[in-house]
């Protein structure tokens, strides 16, 4: 199988001009180079696509996800990237706003009046053009799911809505779109130049069971029970498709050029019923992930410290970055929110840039230094 290299992009490790990169991490970061002092952006697009509850031992040089093992070993990855924490809403609000907020659940009803600062809000004050992509996005985007609308679609997975500041702006919300709009988007005059992608429950490696109501089809995509078992080796092949048909659809567009990237991670490892972890393989983390205390009632059996998400695939698809490298340095996704902030000039949110937290940019996994 291999990948299609397209639009102008050059097979091979050829960087990124770096004229007027200066440093702006740690000394036990030296060897990345920061992109916010250049006088324009390092990148015109970024795409991030959003996958769920795997390890980085789950998807790459996994058998059942053939294409993000290529992308992997053709393009960087990161083998030391963790998930903020655990479960998945607060990896998702982490993303983009620097902090978890406390958040340790997926209730994502106890989500009012979240009025704080995150990236599209940064990005519209900017100028910068984003859209959010959800697979199935129901009519009503402040849906949940099934039986408000379908299981498919999980609410929990799409930060933008949970923001006060961008579910009460009609004009922030028309952002946030149905996945089958974006090939057109990133195929017009006023493509988003920020794309945040989220698959549905089939397609992200999570899985889904619908409510046993009249004349509703089984799922199509049911949990797995044990890590690789057959029902989780489905869930990694449709998840595996679903992200050959996005980068395809992203690196056959307009949109796509030679100062374009797309990461490709999930938001936190695998669920085993790790009773010591609430459930998860691991409770690793690095980068400024939450502490939670002994016997916290959020997380059963856990007896205190850093409460990470677990060590994950982290894939950068950079068109004129490196080929074949593998970048060390610990990171998580506030340090890929401190990459997209770098990139626009943006103030940091929360956690992002905190380079005494260890917070830093992954520009070697774009620029191959």
């Amino acid at each position: 199988m291999g990948i299609r290299l397209k639009l102008g992009v050059v097979a091979g490790a050829i960087a990124l001009t770096a004229a007027g990169l200066a440093t702006n991490a740690s000394a036990a970061d030296g060897h990345a180079a920061q992109a916010s002092n250049r006088h324009g952006p390092a990148l015109d697009h970024i795409f991030v696509i959003m996958l769920e509850n795997h390890s980085q031992s789950s998807v790459i040089d996994d058998v059942n996800a053939p294409y993000m093992t290529e992308l992997a070993h053709t393009y960087s990855m990161a083998d030391n990237y963790y998930g903020v924490t655990h479960p998945s809403m607060p990896n998702y609000i982490a993303s983009i706003a620097g902090d978890n907020y406390g958040i340790q659940d997926d209730n994502d009803q106890n989500v009012v009046n979240f009025d704080r600062p995150n990236l599209a809000e940064q990005l519209t004050a900017a100028h910068i053009r984003w859209g959010a992509y959800m697979e199935d996005l129901p009519a009503d985007k402040l849906a949940r799911q099934w039986p408000d609308n379908t299981a498919l679609y999980a609410k929990k997975h799409n930060p933008f809505v949970l923001f006060d500041g961008i579910k009460n702006d009609p004009a922030e919300m028309a952002k946030v779109k149905d996945y089958s709009q974006l090939g057109t988007d990133l195929n017009s005059p006023d493509a988003p130049q920020f794309v945040w992608i989220s698959p549905n429950q089939c397609h992200d490696m999570h899985g889904g069971v619908y409510v046993a109501v009249p004349d509703h089809p089984e799922t199509p995509c049911p949990y797995g029970s044990t890590k690789d078992d057959a029902n989780d080796a489905a869930l990694k092949q449709k998840a595996d498709h679903f992200v050959e048909a996005a980068v395809d659809t992203i690196m056959s567009s307009k949109a796509w050029t030679k100062r374009s990237a797309i990461f490709i991670v999930t938001d936190e490892n695998d669920f085993t019923g790790n009773p010591e972890t609430d459930g998860w393989e691991s409770a690793e983390g690095c980068c400024d992930s939450p502490y939670v205390g002994n016997a916290d009632p959020r997380v059963p059996g856990w007896t205190g410290g850093t409460y990470g998400g677990g060590l994950i695939p982290a894939i950068v698809v950079s068109a004129s970055g490196p080929r074949g490298y593998v970048g060390h340095t610990p990171y998580n996704h506030y340090s890929m929110l401190t990459t997209i902030e770098q990139n626009w000039h943006l103030p940091y949110l929360g956690h992002a840039g905190d380079t005494a937290g260890g917070v830093v940019g992954m520009w070697p996994l774009i620029q191959g230094h």
